[in-house]
């Protein structure tokens, strides 16, 4: 298995062996997520996971399923990220966030609008790295509102797709979701 799986898995690993000592919180996300170059932004779904270390930092593991298209639906992408994050809190509801993903993903080819050739779908692995920022609103003693935006750093590797060179899939997600404290 690659590296960055082993890295990931060890980041959720530790979040989840140090949720005994603080109040970790669950809940799902929706959002939406738009690549450089794709055809149309899209809905996205997951769930996350956060534990707060102290009043100025806490962890967050994540798990989203996204889908976009290329070259007028002659390329589908869908991937499904798992991401770990470091969530700083300058002021008690707003937060800086940085952390980096493991992108399982299967680039999906319709041979009846791409037009040149017949390619083999294929599923492959790739790291990439986020930053942005959001608010937390408490909705209730044990329930909060998160919302955030962040941009996102990865790079596909389209050349199977001819006029694809130039093709960029860096993304911004704006996401929100309630975390209910365990």
């Amino acid at each position: 298995m690659s590296k960055t799986f082993w890295v990931t898995l060890a980041a959720a690993m530790l979040l989840l062996s140090a949720a005994h000592a603080q109040s970790l919180a669950v809940g799902p996300q929706l959002g939406y997520q738009e690549a450089r170059d794709a055809d149309h932004g899209r809905l996205m779904a997951g769930a996350a996971l956060r534990l707060p270390l102290s009043a100025m930092l806490a962890l967050e593991a994540a798990i989203n399923y996204r889908q976009e298209k290329y070259s007028n639906d002659g390329l589908t992408v869908r991937s499904w990220p798992v991401m770990a994050s470091a969530l700083i809190y300058p002021l008690p509801l707003v937060h800086g966030t940085a952390g980096a993903g493991w992108y399982n993903t299967t680039f999906d080819f319709n041979q009846s609008k791409a037009g040149f050739g017949d390619f083999e779908d294929e599923t492959t692995q790739k790291f990439g790295w986020h930053f942005g920022g959001g608010i937390d609103l408490p909705v209730g003693k044990r329930t909060v509102l998160a919302a955030d935006i962040r941009y996102v750093f990865i790079d596909y590797d389209f050349k199977a797709l001819p006029g694809s060179r130039d093709l960029k899939s860096d993304f911004y997600v704006i996401s929100a979701g309630l975390l209910w404290e365990l």
